[in-house]
């Protein structure tokens, strides 16, 4: 491959195989180098293809202002979490988590305090993410010898989470909240009655995730078992009413009406929370 633009010292723009625009990051890699000149594959160390050109223009006006070490550091973090999760993640990962640590970064070193308002429910509701969050500030802390704050980690989470589930950070936040109301609903209807230690509280919380995510992105479940949600109704009303307050708020909120299918299973995983 030949270089067709240099971005600064360790950062070139080329072209692969398929013709497809290409950010090439290696230290010293673009050094006394001008377009045109072949690229030393020994001192590629990441190759980025993005989706389209104007992701990769935006990633490469991010990349041209970050200290190599940070690039570095954040490659390591995403393919941490790629190898922990075993998940697809989109590549706008590259842009925006490693904007965020490097302004996190920035943040540390000025002296400027930032808290995460979800701690606790990211902490809650992506507990796997949250916890490659934290290796992620351990990493950090070893590699550039920067400590950050554990809300950090959860803020890395939310990220790593957007990624997953391929939608904009906006999105993600809404879905976070959406999940907590509902929490606090039926929190409302059964006063002191969820345990929260259980084994359904945390498959409640994994079902709320996924329900959150149903509805922003309108691909919610339906079915034709009207059988089984006659014997769900018959046997679980006051969890129904619930839940119908759950609709409610949600047609309010979101505008957005859920199936009679998504009603029924929010019933029965709020049936098992609640009884001990």
């Amino acid at each position: 491959m030949q270089i067709t633009r240099i971005i600064n010292n360790n950062i070139v723009i080329s072209e692969d195989n398929s013709h497809r625009e290409v950010v090439l990051m290696g230290r010293g890699l673009g050094f006394q180098r001008h377009p045109g000149d072949v690229i030393d594959s020994d001192k590629v160390e990441k190759t980025y293809i993005m989706k389209d050109h104007g992701m990769t223009h935006r990633f490469q006006q991010m990349v041209a202002d970050i200290p190599i070490e940070r690039l570095e550091i954040c490659n390591e973090i995403i393919q941490y979490a790629k190898d922990t999760l075993q998940k697809n993640i989109n590549d706008n990962i590259y842009i925006s988590l490693t904007d965020h640590i490097n302004f996190a970064i920035e943040r540390v070193e000025m002296g400027v305090p930032f808290q995460n308002p979800f701690l606790w429910e990211i902490k809650k509701f992506y507990y796997q993410e949250y916890l490659i969050g934290q290796a992620a500030i351990r990493m950090i802390e070893r590699k550039l010898k920067v400590t950050l704050p554990q809300d950090e980690a959860a803020f890395i989470a939310l990220h790593i989470v957007n990624a997953e589930l391929d939608l904009d950070m906006t999105e993600m936040v809404s879905m976070t909240k959406l999940t907590q109301h509902i929490l606090k609903i039926v929190d409302e209807c059964f006063p002191d009655q969820m345990d929260k230690e259980s084994v359904f509280y945390e498959r409640f919380i994994t079902h709320l995730k996924f329900f959150a995510q149903r509805i922003f992105t309108g691909n919610e479940v339906e079915s034709d078992d009207t059988e089984f949600q006659e014997i769900i109704r018959n046997k679980y009303q006051e969890c129904l009413d619930c839940v119908e307050k759950i609709r409610i708020y949600i047609k309010n909120t979101c505008n957005h009406d859920i199936t009679d299918e998504e009603m029924m299973y929010l019933t029965v995983h709020i049936k098992r929370v609640i009884t001990r």
